[in-house]
Parts: C-alpha cells; sequence; structure tokens
C-alpha cells in the first residue's frame, strides 16, 4: 500500500477526487441513469427486458476479480482509469439505437442497448476493484465518515443538476435522436473522468494477498459472525434498495402513462432525497456512528415503500394527485435506500481491516451483483407473469413491493445484532437526531473543526459551554492539549458543563491537575469535584497542599464534594494557618458543602479576628448558612443587606413577622392540640425577641428563644452555638450574623408549625 497521505497532499488529493465525481456523475445520469431505461421503454422493451437491463448494472461486479488479477501487474490507479475510459466508450453502440429503431428495426435496436449497457458494466467492473482502496486511502482519519459522505453528496448534488437537464430536453414528446446527443455527452465526460482519475495518488497493489482466491475470501468471511450477518444484509438491502427505485420508473410509465420529461424530473426530486440524506449523514455519521442511521435509513425506507400498496386507482388519472404521489415515491425512495446503501460503505469500510479491503470489497461488491442481477431479473418476470394473470400493472407492481416490504422487515431483524463500532445505540441515536441541544452542538464541533482561528475557537468553546452535550468529548479534549491557555481552559469549562464524564474524560482532567499547575489545574480540579470522581480523591489530597493557591483551595472543594470526611480535620488546620485570603475563602467554603454543625464554632473564631476582608466575612456567614441548610432562601437575603446596610433591622423584623404570619395562617387560634401551646407562645415571642436583638443589640430574649427550642426540633449543638453567639459583645451590630440567626430561627418556626400541623 501507498504511505499515508501528508494534510496538504491528502487535501490536494481529494480535491482532484472531487472533481472526478463531478463529471463521473454527469457521465452516470447521461449514459446509465433513467435515460437508458426511459430509452428503451420508448422502444417498446417490457418489464422483463428492463429487469436485464437493470441485472446488468450489477454483473459489472462480478469482472472484479478480473481486475484484481491486473493488479499484479498495473498501479490501482491506473486500472481504475483506463477502466473508467474504456467504460464510456463501451456505449457507443447505444448512439446508432435510436436511428435503427427510427429505421423498424426495433429488435437491433434493443440488441445494441443492451450490448452498450454489458460493455459499460463490465469494464466499469474491471475497474471497480480499485475503488474501495482509493477510497479508503483518501478517506484516513477521524473525519472518514464525513469525508465519504462528502463524496455522496457531490454525486447527488451534481446528479440533481444533471436530471434536471435531461428532464428539461426531453421534455413531454423528445425526438428519438435526443437521446443519442445526451449520451454522446455523456460518453465525452465519462473520458474526461477516466483521465482525472488516472492522476489521483493511490494504493498501487494490495501486498501479500494478491494471489487469494475468491473462495477463501468468502471462507474467511463466512467464518466470521460479524461479517457473514453483515453480507446477508448487504444482499437484501441491495435486493430491494436496487429494485424499488429501478422499477419505480417503470411503475411511473406503465401505470399512470408519465412522459419522459416527466419521470426525469421525478427523479431530480430523487437525487434532492439523495442529496439531503447525504447532507444529514455526513452531519450526524462521525457523532453517532454508522450503525444507527444505517437503520434509520432502511425504515424510512420500508415506510417509503408501502403507500405502493394502498394507492387507489381510481385517482390514477388525477394528475394533480398523481404527480405529487410520484414526487413524493422518488424523494422517499432515494432518502432511504440510497441513504442506506452509502452509509452502508462506510460501516462496512470500519468493519474491515484495511489491508483486506481490496478482497473484502470484492466480495462486498458479488453480495450487490448477486442481490442487484437476480433480484432485477426476478422482478422482470415477475412483473410481467403478475399483468398477464390478473391483467392490471397496479395489481403486480403491489405485489412487487409487498414482498420487498416482507424482506426489508426480515433485514431489519438481522439488523438488531450488527457490531456498533463504536456507534451510540439507537435509541440514543433517536435521542441525538431529536434533540436541539446535541445537533446544536454537532454544528458547533464542525465549526470548530473547520476554525483555523484561536479567536474563533474560544468564542466556540464558549458556546459549547453553553450547549453541554457529551458528543462533544472527543473535541473537547483534543482542545484541552491545544498551545493556547485560553483554549485550554474554555476546553475544560466546557467539559465541566456535561452531564457525565467517560474514563477518558477523567483521565485528561486528573492528568491536567498534575502536570499543569497555575494554569489550568484549578479548573480541571473544580470539574473532578463537581462530576463526583472518586478516583481522583487520593491526588486532591495531596494537591490540596500544593503552592498553587488556586488549585489547592479547588481541592479542598473538591474534596468537600466528594464526601472526603477523613480529610476534614486538615481542612481546618489549612484554615487556620493559611495567611491567603482566597485559600481561607475558599476552606470555608468546604465547610459550607461539607454541612458538619461542629463547623459552626471554627466559622465563628474567623469572624472573631481582627479585621477579616469583607468577602471573607460574607463567604463565613454563607457556610454558616450552608451548615443551617438554609442558604438557598439567604442567599438574597443576604445580597439586599448588603445593597444598603441601614434596612438590616427592617429585614430582620420582616423575617420574624412573616414566620409569625405564615404560624397563625396555619393553627391561628387553634387549643388543644398537642405541642400547640409551646408553639403559639415562640410564635408570639419571636418579633419582640428580634425586635431587641438587632434594634437595641440586645440578644437575651433571643438567647432564651432559641434555648426553649423542641430538642427533636433542632440539634443541641447547633442551639447552643446560635444561642451564645446571640449574647456575644464581639459580634453585637454585626448585621449579616444577625440576619442569619433571625431568618434560621424564622426558619425554625415555620418547620416547628408544619411538624405540629402533621401531628
Amino acid at each position: 500500500m501507498a504511505a499515508t497521505l501528508s494534510p496538504y497532499r491528502l487535501g490536494k488529493a481529494r480535491d482532484l477526487y472531487n472533481i472526478f465525481n463531478v463529471f463521473n456523475s454527469i457521465s452516470w445520469q447521461f449514459l446509465a441513469g433513467n435515460i437508458i431505461t426511459l430509452l428503451a421503454l420508448r422502444m417498446g422493451a417490457n418489464s422483463t427486458y428492463i429487469g436485464t437491463l437493470s441485472a446488468l448494472l450489477y454483473v459489472a461486479f462480478f469482472f472484479l476479480p478480473l481486475g484484481k488479477m491486473l493488479t499484479s501487474r498495473f498501479s490501482m490507479v491506473k486500472i481504475y482509469s483506463f477502466a473508467w475510459g474504456c467504460r464510456a466508450v463501451g456505449m457507443v453502440p447505444v448512439l446508432f439505437a435510436p436511428f435503427l429503431f427510427a429505421a423498424g428495426r426495433q429488435d437491433a435496436a434493443l440488441f445494441l442497448t443492451l450490448l452498450g449497457a454489458a460493455l459499460f458494466h463490465v469494464t466499469r467492473g474491471v475497474g471497480m476493484v480499485a475503488n474501495n482502496p482509493i477510497l479508503s486511502h483518501l478517506s484516513e482519519g477521524p473525519d472518514r465518515g464525513s469525508y465519504m459522505t462528502q463524496i455522496q453528496i457531490i454525486n447527488s448534488a451534481v446528479a440533481m443538476f444533471a436530471g434536471f437537464v435531461i428532464a428539461m430536453l426531453l421534455g413531454r414528446d423528445p425526438p428519438l435522436f435526443l437521446y443519442a446527443i445526451i449520451m454522446a455527452v455523456g460518453i465525452g465526460c465519462g473520458i474526461v473522468s477516466g483521465i482525472l482519475v488516472g492522476r489521483i495518488p493511490g494504493p498501487e497493489k494490495e501486498e501479500g494477498v494478491k494471489n487469494r482466491k475468491i473462495a477463501e475470501t468468502i471462507r474467511e468471511a463466512m467464518a466470521q459472525p460479524s461479517l457473514r450477518r453483515f453480507i446477508f444484509i448487504l444482499i437484501m438491502v441491495a435486493l430491494v434498495s436496487g429494485v424499488s427505485r429501478t422499477f419505480l420508473v417503470v411503475y411511473s410509465r406503465e401505470v399512470f402513462n408519465q412522459s419522459d420529461g416527466m419521470v426525469s424530473l421525478y427523479a431530480v426530486f430523487g437525487g434532492l432525497g439523495y442529496l439531503i440524506v447525504g447532507l444529514l449523514i455526513k452531519f450526524l455519521v462521525d457523532r453517532i456512528g454508522a450503525k444507527p442511521i444505517f437503520s434509520v435509513c432502511v425504515i424510512l425506507g420500508f415506510l417509503s415503500m408501502i403507500p405502493v400498496l394502498f394507492f387507489p386507482a381510481s385517482i390514477s388519472d388525477n394528475f394533480t394527485t398523481v404527480t405529487l404521489f410520484l414526487t413524493f415515491m422518488f424523494f422517499m425512495l432515494n432518502f432511504g435506500w440510497l441513504g442506506a446503501e452509502g452509509i452502508m460503505q462506510t460501516y462496512f469500510m470500519g468493519l474491515v481491516p484495511t489491508e483486506k479491503m481490496m478482497d473484502m470489497g470484492i466480495l462486498y461488491y458479488f453480495g450487490f451483483g448477486i442481490a442487484g442481477a437476480g433480484g432485477s431479473l426476478l422482478s422482470g418476470m415477475l412483473l410481467d407473469a403478475a399483468s398477464a394473470i390478473f391483467g392490471s400493472a397496479i395489481i403486480s407492481f403491489r405485489i412487487l413491493y409487498a414482498i420487498l416490504l416482507v424482506v426489508t422487515v426480515a433485514t431489519l431483524f438481522l439488523m438488531r445484532k450488527l457490531v456498533p463500532l463504536g456507534a451510540l445505540p439507537f435509541k440514543g441515536a433517536l435521542e441525538v437526531i431529536f434533540s436541539y441541544r446535541d445537533l446544536k452542538a454537532i454544528s458547533l464541533l464542525d465549526k470548530l473543526n473547520k476554525s483555523g482561528d484561536s479567536d474563533r475557537e474560544e468564542e466556540i468553546l464558549g458556546a459549547l459551554h453553553g450547549t453541554p452535550s457529551s458528543l462533544a468529548i472527543s473535541g473537547l479534549l483534543t482542545r484541552v492539549k491545544s498551545p493556547r491557555f485560553s483554549i485550554r481552559m474554555e476546553s475544560i469549562r466546557a467539559i465541566d458543563a456535561l452531564k457525565t464524564f467517560d474514563e477518558d474524560v477523567e483521565r485528561a482532567l486528573m492528568d491536567d491537575i498534575v502536570h499543569n499547575p497555575y494554569t489550568t489545574a484549578y479548573r480541571s480540579a473544580r470539574a473532578l469535584g463537581n462530576h463526583k470522581v472518586f478516583p481522583a480523591v487520593p491526588l486532591l489530597r495531596e494537591l490540596a497542599l500544593s503552592s498553587d493557591y488556586m488549585l489547592a483551595g479547588e481541592a479542598i472543594i473538591a474534596l468537600a464534594k466528594l464526601e472526603d470526611n477523613a480529610f476534614r480535620p486538615q481542612v481546618e488546620r489549612i484554615i487556620t494557618e493559611t495567611q491567603n485570603p482566597r485559600l481561607k475563602m475558599m476552606g470555608v467554603e468546604a465547610f459550607g458543602i461539607y454541612r458538619f454543625p461542629d463547623s459552626l464554632a471554627l466559622l465563628l473564631n474567623i469572624l472573631r479576628r481582627a479585621n477579616p476582608p469583607p468577602y471573607l466575612r460574607d463567604e463565613v456567614v454563607l457556610a454558616m448558612a450552608s451548615v443551617l441548610r438554609v442558604q438557598h432562601k439567604f442567599y438574597p437575603l443576604l445580597v439586599r443587606f448588603l445593597a444598603d446596610e441601614s434596612l438590616a433591622p427592617t429585614l430582620a423584623l420582616d423575617e420574624a413577622e412573616s414566620a409569625y404570619e405564615h404560624y397563625m395562617s396555619v393553627h391561628g387560634r387553634k387549643r388543644g392540640k398537642k405541642g400547640l401551646t409551646a408553639l403559639g407562645r415562640h410564635a408570639k415571642n419571636l418579633p419582640p425577641a428580634v425586635t431587641e436583638y438587632v434594634r437595641n443589640s440586645n440578644g437575651a430574649e433571643m438567647n432564651r428563644w432559641i434555648n426553649e427550642l423542641p430538642g427533636d426540633l433542632v440539634l443541641a449543638e447547633v442551639q447552643i452555638v446560635l444561642s451564645e453567639v446571640a449574647l456575644d459583645d464581639a459580634f453585637a451590630g454585626f448585621g449579616r450574623l444577625q440576619l442569619l440567626i433571625v431568618h434560621w430561627a424564622a426558619h425554625e418556626l415555620r418547620h416547628w408549625t408544619h411538624k405540629v400541623k402533621k401531628e
């Protein structure tokens, strides 16, 4: 095999291959697409003849071994180039068929058409031995599925354009010589495509397997359950796809009497279906994998055939209804079945090792050949026989498509056990397809991969943070190793927004906290804590003592989130000894996460020290609120206080009065219920106790109120600490703390009110 191409040479080779595909697709549409079927039908061919003509498309695959024999003497690119030129020249006899038919020689005209098609497909079969190896060579890399689908998109877009041109040229009743002109253009484009493909760098030959017989390849494939199952599925998909789409042209002509131009126009919509499914597959395949997309395409192909069974014959003369129906059929059959064929090839290339691609590729096309040739011949004979028996074309087509539906059901049953090849499960893939967030994430990742500007990458990573999706993991992990600090930081931030981590993400973050102190390590430590990555505990314990105070602080918080209670004494020591305000604040936050009541005394000691920084005071009070489990509602109260500290008495009294009114709304003037007397006394005493506490800095009543709370309502440790704080002169006039104690007291009164109500 040829050496792997450099990124620059690979890009140039792909560009040339894309141009080749443009000419190749035009040549195909002008020579072997629906036009050859329309010409044969125009010359009076029956369904059996059409089936034979269609079978030649698949007979080509049986000439792949001849092409393989040539690889021992010639490079694959040369074989491909020569065969493609000969393929186009082989259609020259068909140029004379319209003139012979016009001269009354129908038999000779049909013979020349069949001869030209046979020469075209035989030489095509010889050259196709190089198709998979060259395509595999050009699609190397993580974007294999996307690039292969891009080729499909190019082919379908050009096919649409060529089909539209044919439709416009043929119109309603075109002269036969016009077919000869169209095909002459197709021959010219085919020769050009052969020249272009000869300039593409590709694999020379398959080393070590050139003498293998096809029988050995078949035995090897049948010995592997995964490959054996795929080959059976391949045959069934190829059969249904080829027959359903080929005979849709005959269906349009024989059942609905559509003109050549209209059928060609329907084919344009078929090309549109192929183009759209290609765009969708390109968008999704590298994110969710080939298997689920394969299943979806087959299901859509199945659904698209059902209308043939139920379309009423009574409205077959209604132009508008028939036009809409056939447009839908051409679009959906191509959308489903050509999508299935395209993604099936992507799946195959992921299933087969590169070194076996040529031999297994021949087997792949043999499966297509057997299914397509046999299906086309048998379907043509079936239609003629059914028409003769029932005397109705529409019934014969219903029988044919009913059989195809049964084959598709069997295919879907077998597909359940296909090897995933790293793809998402079917249910997960559907969730992605119907998830706006995941689709937006995929779009952002595509933009990220195409971006060559670090500022643009940073902007997209910021958007990915706002659109968390597990599909973004691989792209984000790549950016974690970016040489630019801001890119690494945004990548880790976006990773932190994901719902779950896999082992690769956990490993990458732990590696980052070890090797990138003072930069991104602290952000990775935060992510490990947020996602409760318990294997990181030993490492986080070690780094909690790091000289990088940001990393140390985040490690402490992460350990608290991971409920590492054994490390709590170390956190106490760090808070006590450190002079770093940021590290002290992060240690305080950790105690708020631990939520141990015995931490209240330590937190109060921090406030007792001389001149604690303002933000440290706020952090301590919020940590105490978390320990008391009132942080959620206390936080907005603290924010209002900090905006205007003179509001402290008013805010405190509002809390007390609100709690008292809540008690009155629940119990009012009830008497006699157990526990209600003590509750009523406490409810009545709270507002005056709070008034004395916040207006006159007299905490005696507040101390008594707290101490008289029932033991089954509040923990003794909390009761002791808070009642003492109410009397402590060191905290007199300390608005933050007073507001917290009042808020907690109001909370406990509400709690007590509900407790008594339930008793």
